[in-house]
């Protein structure tokens, strides 16, 4: 099979289509202003591959304390079940990867029903397995999503993708971006790529927030619909139809910290759902859409894979690998090991030696 090699990196400074000439700020063209919740989705993707591009960090991880101090706890049951996730894992980047080969606009266009998927079930296999490499198997994916909120918070990432949001409801507090406040996102009316690191944070810190929006207001009603969790006015007995602010807070405290591992939840969307269906029969530029989404998976997967190189390490890794399928072996699974993973633990060694000395 063919080799697939790495995605190149776009140029930063690309932009989205131009809106139409409009009045009063209103497209005219009806195409349009039906693309613009897909443009503001690709907005957001594509904020996120430009900082991790700008901050071009993964080798900081080695210098990390809590990476120089992580061992793993892997035995022989639990390197089964490792070596099954990293498939799943490389299987479905793999898949990701391959869909530009067929060099046909329509194809991409609805080649969206899978790799949205994709990307994200890609990256749930590698968190699972960095998990796994910790003596943790956990498949709820609620479980997951709150351990590697947990884990953004106490370092274990880089700044690159190492940003979060907690707090209530309107009361949000974004860390980790910290030219956010100073830009706002262009009007929708624009719609025009963030080009600088400014926007881009200011994009990553919007982003945040709505996807935070959506599981707070998903919990609330999930809480509200069911009889016997649902809150209660003390006075009539009746379902709350309003919350108070100590209500919200306590929805916020169940829900953990909004990390970039929600942000590609976000992509967990049916092929039956009727919102992939804006995408499909978009205007955006699919090809920029698909190459963020490689560029952002192929460095959350590097991360992690980093850990469990350095909890099973090196030749136990490179034996792993190995085993692996032809057409993963030969590809970018080798590639990034033998040009990131393995040098990351060399830098990792070096730093260790320095301190012992």
């Amino acid at each position: 099979m063919t080799q697939i090699t790495n995605v190149t990196m776009h140029s930063p400074n690309a932009q989205a289509p131009l809106a139409p000439t409009s009045t009063g700020n209103l497209p005219l063209d009806d195409n349009w202003r039906k693309s613009i919740p897909a443009q503001v989705f690709l907005n957001h993707f594509f904020a996120m591959d430009y900082h991790i591009q700008h901050q071009h960090d993964l080798f900081d991880v080695p210098k990390f304390p809590i990476f120089q101090q992580f061992y793993g706890t892997v035995t022989d049951a639990s390197y089964k079940t490792l070596e099954k996730l990293l498939l799943n894992s490389w299987s479905a980047e793999y898949a990701l990867r391959i869909t530009p080969v067929v060099n046909d606009e329509q194809y991409l266009q609805s080649s969206l029903h899978w790799t949205f998927p994709q990307a994200y079930y890609s990256a749930l296999f590698s968190a699972r397995a960095f998990l796994a490499a910790q003596g943790v198997n956990v498949s709820n994916e609620e479980l997951i999503r709150k351990r590697i909120g947990n884990m953004v918070v106490r370092g274990y990432y880089p700044a690159s993708i190492g940003y979060y949001a907690l707090g209530p409801i309107n009361s949000y507090r974004i860390q980790r971006l910290p030219m956010a406040k100073r830009f706002t996102v262009a009007a929708k009316t624009d719609l025009l790529l963030p080009s600088r690191e400014g926007s881009v944070q200011a994009e990553l810190s919007q982003f945040l927030k709505t996807t935070r929006d959506q599981r707070v207001k998903s919990l609330r009603n999930a809480i509200q619909t069911n009889p016997k969790t649902a809150l209660r006015s003390p006075k009539t007995g009746e379902i709350l139809q309003k919350f108070s602010v100590e209500q919200y807070k306590q929805l916020a405290k169940q829900i953990g910290y909004t990390t970039y591992f929600d942000m590609l939840s976000r992509l967990r969307i049916s092929s039956t759902n009727r919102e992939i269906e804006r995408f499909v029969d978009s205007e955006i530029d699919v090809k920029l859409f698909h190459q963020s989404l490689v560029n952002i998976v192929s460095h959350v997967n590097a991360v992690h894979e980093a850990y469990i190189a350095k909890a099973l390490g090196v030749d136990a890794y490179r034996q792993l690998v190995a085993k692996l399928p032809s057409y993963l072996q030969e590809s970018f699974v080798r590639e990034r090991m033998n040009t990131l993973i393995i040098p990351m633990l060399s830098a990792d060694d070096d730093t260790s030696m320095k301190l012992a000395a």
